[in-house]
Protein backbone atom coordinates (compact mmCIF):
# COMPACT_ATOMS: atom_id res chain seq x y z
CA UNK A 1 0.00 0.00 0.00
CA UNK A 2 2.91 2.34 0.74
CA UNK A 3 3.92 2.24 -2.94
CA UNK A 4 0.51 3.52 -4.06
CA UNK A 5 1.41 6.91 -2.57
CA UNK A 6 4.01 7.30 -5.28
CA UNK A 7 1.96 6.34 -8.33
CA UNK A 8 2.98 8.35 -11.41
CA UNK A 9 -0.36 9.59 -12.73
CA UNK A 10 1.34 11.17 -15.76
CA UNK A 11 1.98 7.59 -16.87
CA UNK A 12 -1.02 5.78 -15.38
CA UNK A 13 -3.84 8.04 -16.58
CA UNK A 14 -2.81 8.13 -20.28
CA UNK A 15 -2.31 4.34 -20.16
CA UNK A 16 -5.81 3.76 -18.76
CA UNK A 17 -7.46 6.24 -21.13
CA UNK A 18 -5.76 4.79 -24.21
CA UNK A 19 -6.44 1.18 -23.19
CA UNK A 20 -10.14 1.78 -22.50
CA UNK A 21 -10.52 3.90 -25.63
CA UNK A 22 -8.81 1.09 -27.54
CA UNK A 23 -11.59 -1.30 -26.49
CA UNK A 24 -14.17 1.13 -27.88
CA UNK A 25 -12.32 1.51 -31.19
CA UNK A 26 -11.70 -2.23 -31.55
CA UNK A 27 -15.46 -2.79 -31.25
CA UNK A 28 -16.24 -0.14 -33.86
CA UNK A 29 -13.53 -1.33 -36.26
CA UNK A 30 -14.27 -5.05 -35.90
CA UNK A 31 -18.07 -5.32 -35.70
CA UNK A 32 -18.43 -5.82 -39.45
CA UNK A 33 -15.60 -8.32 -39.87
CA UNK A 34 -16.85 -10.21 -36.82
CA UNK A 35 -20.21 -10.68 -38.56
CA UNK A 36 -18.60 -11.45 -41.93
CA UNK A 37 -16.52 -14.21 -40.32
CA UNK A 38 -19.65 -15.89 -39.02
CA UNK A 39 -19.30 -14.68 -35.46
CA UNK A 40 -20.85 -12.00 -33.29
CA UNK A 41 -20.30 -8.28 -33.95
CA UNK A 42 -19.02 -8.07 -30.38
CA UNK A 43 -16.64 -11.04 -30.51
CA UNK A 44 -13.50 -8.91 -30.85
CA UNK A 45 -14.85 -6.49 -28.23
CA UNK A 46 -15.14 -9.26 -25.63
CA UNK A 47 -11.65 -10.58 -26.38
CA UNK A 48 -10.03 -7.15 -26.28
CA UNK A 49 -11.80 -6.28 -23.03
CA UNK A 50 -10.41 -9.49 -21.50
CA UNK A 51 -6.92 -8.72 -22.86
CA UNK A 52 -7.01 -5.22 -21.35
CA UNK A 53 -8.32 -6.42 -17.97
CA UNK A 54 -5.59 -9.06 -17.79
CA UNK A 55 -3.14 -6.36 -18.86
CA UNK A 56 -4.18 -4.22 -15.90
CA UNK A 57 -3.58 -7.19 -13.61
CA UNK A 58 -0.09 -7.51 -15.14
CA UNK A 59 0.57 -3.79 -14.62
CA UNK A 60 -0.45 -4.10 -10.97
CA UNK A 61 1.76 -7.15 -10.45
CA UNK A 62 4.80 -5.56 -12.11
CA UNK A 63 4.23 -2.32 -10.18
CA UNK A 64 4.22 -4.09 -6.82
CA UNK A 65 7.03 -6.58 -7.43
CA UNK A 66 10.61 -6.16 -6.27
CA UNK A 67 12.64 -5.21 -9.35
CA UNK A 68 15.49 -7.41 -8.13
CA UNK A 69 13.47 -10.40 -9.29
CA UNK A 70 13.83 -9.18 -12.88
CA UNK A 71 17.60 -9.42 -12.43
CA UNK A 72 17.61 -12.97 -11.09
CA UNK A 73 20.11 -14.93 -13.20
CA UNK A 74 18.05 -18.10 -13.18
CA UNK A 75 14.86 -16.34 -14.29
CA UNK A 76 16.67 -14.44 -17.05
CA UNK A 77 18.45 -17.58 -18.24
CA UNK A 78 15.38 -19.78 -18.51
CA UNK A 79 13.26 -16.95 -19.94
CA UNK A 80 15.95 -16.58 -22.62
CA UNK A 81 15.89 -20.31 -23.37
CA UNK A 82 12.09 -20.18 -23.64
CA UNK A 83 12.20 -17.19 -26.01
CA UNK A 84 14.85 -18.88 -28.17
CA UNK A 85 12.91 -22.16 -28.29
CA UNK A 86 9.70 -20.34 -29.22
CA UNK A 87 11.36 -18.41 -32.04
CA UNK A 88 12.99 -21.57 -33.41
CA UNK A 89 9.73 -23.53 -33.21
CA UNK A 90 7.93 -20.78 -35.09
CA UNK A 91 10.11 -21.45 -38.13
CA UNK A 92 8.64 -24.96 -38.46
CA UNK A 93 5.28 -24.84 -36.64
CA UNK A 94 4.24 -21.19 -36.63
CA UNK A 95 0.83 -20.09 -37.87
CA UNK A 96 1.21 -17.83 -40.90
CA UNK A 97 -0.74 -14.56 -40.83
CA UNK A 98 -0.09 -11.82 -43.42
CA UNK A 99 2.95 -13.60 -44.79
CA UNK A 100 4.76 -14.16 -41.46
CA UNK A 101 4.78 -17.40 -39.45
CA UNK A 102 4.87 -15.49 -36.18
CA UNK A 103 1.98 -16.96 -34.15
CA UNK A 104 1.20 -19.99 -32.04
CA UNK A 105 -2.48 -20.84 -31.86
CA UNK A 106 -3.65 -21.69 -28.32
CA UNK A 107 -7.36 -22.29 -28.68
CA UNK A 108 -9.03 -18.96 -29.50
CA UNK A 109 -5.86 -16.98 -28.73
CA UNK A 110 -2.88 -16.33 -30.99
CA UNK A 111 0.41 -15.86 -29.13
CA UNK A 112 3.11 -13.79 -30.86
CA UNK A 113 6.49 -14.49 -29.22
CA UNK A 114 8.22 -11.55 -30.98
CA UNK A 115 6.07 -9.19 -28.90
CA UNK A 116 7.17 -10.67 -25.57
CA UNK A 117 10.79 -10.75 -26.78
CA UNK A 118 10.69 -6.93 -26.82
CA UNK A 119 10.17 -6.87 -23.06
CA UNK A 120 12.70 -9.64 -22.45
CA UNK A 121 15.39 -7.87 -24.46
CA UNK A 122 14.79 -4.63 -22.56
CA UNK A 123 15.24 -6.16 -19.09
CA UNK A 124 17.96 -8.65 -20.09
CA UNK A 125 20.10 -6.14 -21.97
CA UNK A 126 19.70 -3.49 -19.26
CA UNK A 127 20.99 -6.02 -16.72
CA UNK A 128 23.82 -7.20 -19.00
CA UNK A 129 25.03 -3.63 -19.59
CA UNK A 130 24.73 -2.61 -15.94
CA UNK A 131 26.76 -5.62 -14.76
CA UNK A 132 29.55 -4.72 -17.19
CA UNK A 133 30.03 -1.07 -16.15
CA UNK A 134 33.50 -1.65 -14.71
CA UNK A 135 34.57 -3.81 -17.67
CA UNK A 136 33.43 -1.11 -20.09
CA UNK A 137 35.84 1.32 -18.46
CA UNK A 138 38.73 -1.16 -18.37
CA UNK A 139 38.44 -3.22 -21.56
CA UNK A 140 36.58 -1.00 -23.99
CA UNK A 141 33.12 -1.27 -25.52
CA UNK A 142 33.54 -3.97 -28.18
CA UNK A 143 35.48 -6.42 -26.00
CA UNK A 144 32.96 -6.08 -23.19
CA UNK A 145 29.74 -6.06 -25.22
CA UNK A 146 30.57 -8.51 -28.01
CA UNK A 147 28.74 -11.47 -26.43
CA UNK A 148 25.48 -9.55 -25.71
CA UNK A 149 25.61 -8.10 -29.24
CA UNK A 150 25.91 -11.56 -30.78
CA UNK A 151 23.01 -12.89 -28.67
CA UNK A 152 20.82 -9.92 -29.61
CA UNK A 153 21.70 -10.27 -33.29
CA UNK A 154 20.76 -13.95 -33.19
CA UNK A 155 17.35 -13.19 -31.65
CA UNK A 156 16.59 -10.44 -34.15
CA UNK A 157 17.74 -12.70 -36.98
CA UNK A 158 15.26 -15.41 -35.94
CA UNK A 159 12.42 -12.87 -35.94
CA UNK A 160 13.49 -11.63 -39.37
CA UNK A 161 13.41 -15.19 -40.74
CA UNK A 162 9.68 -15.62 -39.94
CA UNK A 163 9.74 -13.20 -41.92
CA UNK A 164 8.66 -10.39 -39.59
CA UNK A 165 10.43 -7.27 -40.80
CA UNK A 166 8.48 -4.95 -38.48
CA UNK A 167 9.14 -7.02 -35.35
CA UNK A 168 12.81 -7.47 -36.25
CA UNK A 169 13.27 -3.74 -36.85
CA UNK A 170 11.56 -2.69 -33.60
CA UNK A 171 13.59 -5.17 -31.55
CA UNK A 172 16.71 -4.04 -33.41
CA UNK A 173 15.96 -0.39 -32.62
CA UNK A 174 15.48 -1.20 -28.92
CA UNK A 175 18.84 -2.97 -28.86
CA UNK A 176 20.60 -0.21 -30.77
CA UNK A 177 19.40 2.62 -28.51
CA UNK A 178 20.24 0.70 -25.34
CA UNK A 179 23.71 -0.15 -26.66
CA UNK A 180 24.18 3.48 -27.65
CA UNK A 181 23.22 4.52 -24.10
CA UNK A 182 25.82 2.08 -22.74
CA UNK A 183 28.64 4.13 -24.20
CA UNK A 184 28.83 3.19 -27.88
CA UNK A 185 30.51 5.87 -29.98
CA UNK A 186 27.74 8.14 -31.33
CA UNK A 187 29.86 9.15 -34.35
CA UNK A 188 29.83 5.52 -35.46
CA UNK A 189 26.09 5.37 -34.78
CA UNK A 190 25.48 8.36 -37.07
CA UNK A 191 27.68 6.79 -39.75
CA UNK A 192 25.78 3.50 -39.42
CA UNK A 193 22.36 5.12 -39.76
CA UNK A 194 23.53 7.35 -42.61
CA UNK A 195 24.97 4.40 -44.49
CA UNK A 196 21.84 2.31 -43.93
CA UNK A 197 19.60 5.15 -45.15
CA UNK A 198 21.66 5.67 -48.29
CA UNK A 199 21.65 1.91 -48.95
CA UNK A 200 17.85 1.78 -48.73
CA UNK A 201 17.22 4.90 -50.84
CA UNK A 202 19.93 4.44 -53.45
CA UNK A 203 20.03 0.64 -53.81
CA UNK A 204 17.19 -1.33 -52.23
CA UNK A 205 14.17 0.72 -53.33
CA UNK A 206 15.33 1.08 -56.97
CA UNK A 207 16.07 -2.64 -57.03
CA UNK A 208 12.61 -3.49 -55.69
CA UNK A 209 10.99 -1.22 -58.28
CA UNK A 210 12.89 -3.02 -61.04
CA UNK A 211 11.97 -6.43 -59.61
CA UNK A 212 8.29 -5.44 -59.48
CA UNK A 213 8.37 -4.19 -63.07
CA UNK A 214 9.73 -7.57 -64.18
CA UNK A 215 6.91 -9.34 -62.30
CA UNK A 216 9.11 -11.20 -59.80
CA UNK A 217 7.58 -9.72 -56.63
CA UNK A 218 4.07 -11.12 -56.88
CA UNK A 219 4.82 -14.24 -54.82
CA UNK A 220 7.03 -12.57 -52.18
CA UNK A 221 4.83 -10.94 -49.54
CA UNK A 222 7.49 -8.62 -48.06
CA UNK A 223 8.47 -7.35 -51.52
CA UNK A 224 4.81 -6.76 -52.32
CA UNK A 225 4.52 -4.42 -49.36
CA UNK A 226 7.44 -2.32 -50.63
CA UNK A 227 5.95 -2.29 -54.13
CA UNK A 228 2.65 -1.08 -52.65
CA UNK A 229 4.47 1.68 -50.75
CA UNK A 230 6.28 2.94 -53.86
CA UNK A 231 3.21 3.10 -56.12
CA UNK A 232 -0.02 2.12 -54.28
CA UNK A 233 -2.50 3.43 -56.85
CA UNK A 234 -0.87 1.45 -59.66
CA UNK A 235 -1.59 -1.70 -57.62
CA UNK A 236 -4.86 -0.52 -56.00
CA UNK A 237 -6.68 -3.78 -56.79
CA UNK A 238 -3.93 -6.00 -55.40
CA UNK A 239 -1.02 -5.23 -53.06
CA UNK A 240 -1.79 -1.49 -52.88
CA UNK A 241 -5.36 -2.03 -51.67
CA UNK A 242 -4.61 -1.45 -47.98
CA UNK A 243 -2.78 1.82 -48.45
CA UNK A 244 -5.22 3.23 -51.02
CA UNK A 245 -8.20 2.50 -48.77
CA UNK A 246 -6.31 3.96 -45.83
CA UNK A 247 -6.01 7.18 -47.82
CA UNK A 248 -9.75 7.09 -48.50
CA UNK A 249 -10.48 6.61 -44.79
CA UNK A 250 -8.30 9.58 -43.83
CA UNK A 251 -9.88 11.72 -46.54
CA UNK A 252 -13.41 10.77 -45.51
CA UNK A 253 -12.75 11.63 -41.87
CA UNK A 254 -11.36 15.10 -42.34
CA UNK A 255 -11.00 17.19 -39.19
CA UNK A 256 -14.00 15.99 -37.17
CA UNK A 257 -14.86 12.59 -38.67
CA UNK A 258 -18.06 11.00 -39.95
CA UNK A 259 -19.15 9.80 -36.50
CA UNK A 260 -18.32 6.79 -34.35
CA UNK A 261 -19.40 3.55 -36.02
CA UNK A 262 -19.99 5.19 -39.42
CA UNK A 263 -16.78 4.20 -41.20
CA UNK A 264 -17.20 3.03 -44.79
CA UNK A 265 -13.74 1.54 -45.18
CA UNK A 266 -14.14 -0.94 -42.30
CA UNK A 267 -17.03 -2.69 -44.07
CA UNK A 268 -14.74 -4.77 -46.25
CA UNK A 269 -12.67 -2.25 -48.18
CA UNK A 270 -9.77 -1.89 -45.72
CA UNK A 271 -8.14 -5.13 -44.54
CA UNK A 272 -7.01 -5.36 -40.88
CA UNK A 273 -9.22 -2.45 -39.72
CA UNK A 274 -8.97 -3.52 -36.07
CA UNK A 275 -5.20 -4.11 -35.96
CA UNK A 276 -2.68 -2.55 -38.36
CA UNK A 277 -5.07 0.10 -39.72
CA UNK A 278 -7.19 0.94 -36.70
CA UNK A 279 -5.83 4.51 -36.72
CA UNK A 280 -7.21 4.97 -40.24
CA UNK A 281 -10.65 3.90 -38.99
CA UNK A 282 -10.29 6.13 -35.92
CA UNK A 283 -9.41 9.11 -38.13
CA UNK A 284 -12.33 8.37 -40.48
CA UNK A 285 -14.89 8.11 -37.70
CA UNK A 286 -13.62 10.63 -35.15
CA UNK A 287 -11.44 12.87 -37.30
CA UNK A 288 -7.99 14.38 -37.19
CA UNK A 289 -8.66 16.07 -33.83
CA UNK A 290 -9.24 12.79 -32.00
CA UNK A 291 -6.33 11.08 -33.77
CA UNK A 292 -4.02 13.89 -32.64
CA UNK A 293 -5.40 13.56 -29.10
CA UNK A 294 -4.53 9.85 -29.05
CA UNK A 295 -1.04 10.54 -30.39
CA UNK A 296 -0.56 13.29 -27.77
CA UNK A 297 -1.42 10.92 -24.91
CA UNK A 298 1.02 8.35 -26.27
CA UNK A 299 3.66 11.07 -26.68
CA UNK A 300 3.11 12.02 -23.03
CA UNK A 301 3.81 8.43 -21.94
CA UNK A 302 6.99 8.34 -24.05
CA UNK A 303 8.30 11.69 -22.77
CA UNK A 304 7.49 10.79 -19.18
CA UNK A 305 9.29 7.45 -19.58
CA UNK A 306 12.40 9.22 -20.87
CA UNK A 307 12.28 11.70 -17.98
CA UNK A 308 12.02 8.85 -15.47
CA UNK A 309 15.10 7.33 -17.10
CA UNK A 310 17.06 10.59 -17.01
CA UNK A 311 16.25 11.21 -13.35
CA UNK A 312 17.17 7.72 -12.20
CA UNK A 313 20.45 7.24 -10.37
CA UNK A 314 20.53 3.59 -11.45
CA UNK A 315 22.02 2.74 -14.85
CA UNK A 316 19.85 -0.39 -14.94
CA UNK A 317 16.62 1.54 -14.43
CA UNK A 318 17.63 4.25 -16.90
CA UNK A 319 18.39 1.68 -19.59
CA UNK A 320 15.00 0.01 -19.09
CA UNK A 321 13.29 3.39 -19.54
CA UNK A 322 15.25 4.19 -22.71
CA UNK A 323 14.47 0.76 -24.14
CA UNK A 324 10.77 1.12 -23.32
CA UNK A 325 10.59 4.62 -24.83
CA UNK A 326 12.27 3.34 -27.99
CA UNK A 327 9.81 0.45 -28.21
CA UNK A 328 6.80 2.78 -27.97
CA UNK A 329 8.27 5.41 -30.30
CA UNK A 330 9.40 3.12 -33.11
CA UNK A 331 6.24 1.00 -33.04
CA UNK A 332 4.08 4.14 -33.18
CA UNK A 333 6.10 5.61 -36.06
CA UNK A 334 6.01 2.35 -38.02
CA UNK A 335 2.25 2.00 -37.63
CA UNK A 336 1.46 5.62 -38.46
CA UNK A 337 4.03 5.58 -41.27
CA UNK A 338 2.24 2.62 -42.86
CA UNK A 339 -1.21 4.19 -42.42
CA UNK A 340 -0.06 7.51 -43.93
CA UNK A 341 2.00 5.92 -46.72
CA UNK A 342 5.24 7.41 -45.42
CA UNK A 343 6.76 3.96 -44.72
CA UNK A 344 6.15 0.48 -46.12
CA UNK A 345 3.45 -1.45 -44.28
CA UNK A 346 5.20 -3.61 -41.69
CA UNK A 347 2.22 -5.19 -39.93
CA UNK A 348 2.83 -3.66 -36.50
CA UNK A 349 -0.02 -2.58 -34.25
CA UNK A 350 -0.66 0.85 -32.78
CA UNK A 351 0.19 0.81 -29.04
CA UNK A 352 -2.79 0.48 -26.68
CA UNK A 353 -5.41 1.00 -29.43
CA UNK A 354 -5.05 -1.98 -31.79
CA UNK A 355 -6.60 -5.38 -31.13
CA UNK A 356 -4.30 -8.13 -29.86
CA UNK A 357 -3.44 -10.02 -26.69
CA UNK A 358 0.33 -10.35 -27.13
CA UNK A 359 0.77 -6.64 -27.83
CA UNK A 360 -1.55 -5.60 -24.98
CA UNK A 361 0.22 -7.81 -22.44
CA UNK A 362 3.72 -6.79 -23.55
CA UNK A 363 2.77 -3.13 -23.19
CA UNK A 364 1.36 -3.94 -19.75
CA UNK A 365 4.64 -5.53 -18.69
CA UNK A 366 6.54 -2.45 -19.82
CA UNK A 367 4.13 0.03 -18.21
CA UNK A 368 4.17 -1.86 -14.91
CA UNK A 369 7.95 -1.77 -14.72
CA UNK A 370 8.14 1.95 -15.63
CA UNK A 371 5.52 2.78 -12.99
CA UNK A 372 7.57 0.72 -10.53
CA UNK A 373 10.76 2.61 -11.34
CA UNK A 374 8.99 5.97 -11.09
CA UNK A 375 7.51 5.06 -7.69
CA UNK A 376 10.95 4.02 -6.41
CA UNK A 377 12.34 7.38 -7.50
CA UNK A 378 9.53 9.31 -5.78
CA UNK A 379 9.95 7.29 -2.61
CA UNK A 380 13.69 7.92 -2.61
CA UNK A 381 13.23 11.69 -3.03
CA UNK A 382 10.53 11.78 -0.34
CA UNK A 383 12.63 9.94 2.25
CA UNK A 384 15.99 11.47 1.44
Amino acid sequence: MQKLKYLDYWLLVPYLVLSLFGIVMVYSASADIGSQNGGSPGSYLVKQAIYVLLGMVIVTFMFKMNLRKLRDKTILKYAGYLALAALLLLLVRGQTINGAAGWFRLGPIGIQPAEFVKFYLIVWLANAIDQRQDELMENGWWVTMLRPVIICAGIVGLIFLQPDLGGATINGAIIFVMLLASGFNWHRAVAFFGGAFLLVVAVIFPLVVKVSELGFAKNVYQLQRIVAFINPFKHSQTVGQQLVNSYYALSNGGVFGVGWGNSIQKTGYLPEPNTDFIMAILAEELGLITALGVITLLFLIIVRTVLVGIRSSSAYESLICYGAATYLTVQTLFNLGGVLGMLPITGVTFPFISYGGSSTWTLALVMGVILNISARQKHYRATR
